[in-house]
């Protein structure tokens, strides 16, 4: 299995396993250190949690590793009018009444709260390839389900502004 990257998602991967190996893993040790100091490490909680933490960041380093290791790497494109990969669309939940503007973003950098859709999320993948004005029923599971009608696209591009998720 793979995932569907572009050029910026690897690019900004890279940059955070620099960042994470050149200036935050030093920093981790020297606090792993600093608190060891502290005495007894059975009881030393500020020991654990700084080891805690330097897990953590070698943790997210393979899993940014393996991501790049294992992408697909995409090309971005669509016709003029129809919902392709960065545009913004605005949306009319028929099942909520409301409103809504969303960019349909790699899973890389999926914010449901900031309004940016993955493609592969049932809403960014029923969207894709629609045209303004199209009615497009998406499945959420086999129990639910809504309508969506498109309103209005602005075509996009993939640029450095928008952040890749971190956990």
């Amino acid at each position: 299995m793979y995932d569907e990257l572009t050029e910026v998602d690897i690019k900004k991967m890279e940059e955070e396993i620099r960042y994470r190996r050149v200036e935050l893993a030093p920093k981790l040790m020297a606090e792993m250190k600093r608190t060891r100091e502290f005495g007894d490490l059975s009881e030393n909680a500020e020991y654990k949690e700084a080891k805690r933490e330097k897990r953590r960041n070698e943790g997210r380093i393979r899993y940014l590793e393996n991501m790049i290791r294992t992408a697909k790497v995409i090309e971005i494109g669509g016709d003029a009018d129809t919902v392709s990969l960065f545009d913004r669309v605005k949306i009319f939940n028929e099942k909520a009444g409301k409103e809504r503007e969303i960019q349909i973003v790699t899973t890389l950098r999926q914010n449901a709260l900031e309004g940016y859709i993955s493609k592969e999320s049932p809403l960014g993948s029923a969207l894709m390839g629609h045209k303004k004005d199209d009615r497009i029923l998406v499945e959420v599971s086999p129990t639910m389900s809504y309508y969506v009608r498109i309103l209005e696209i602005t075509k996009g591009e993939d640029n450095d502004e928008l952040p890749i998720s971190g956990y």
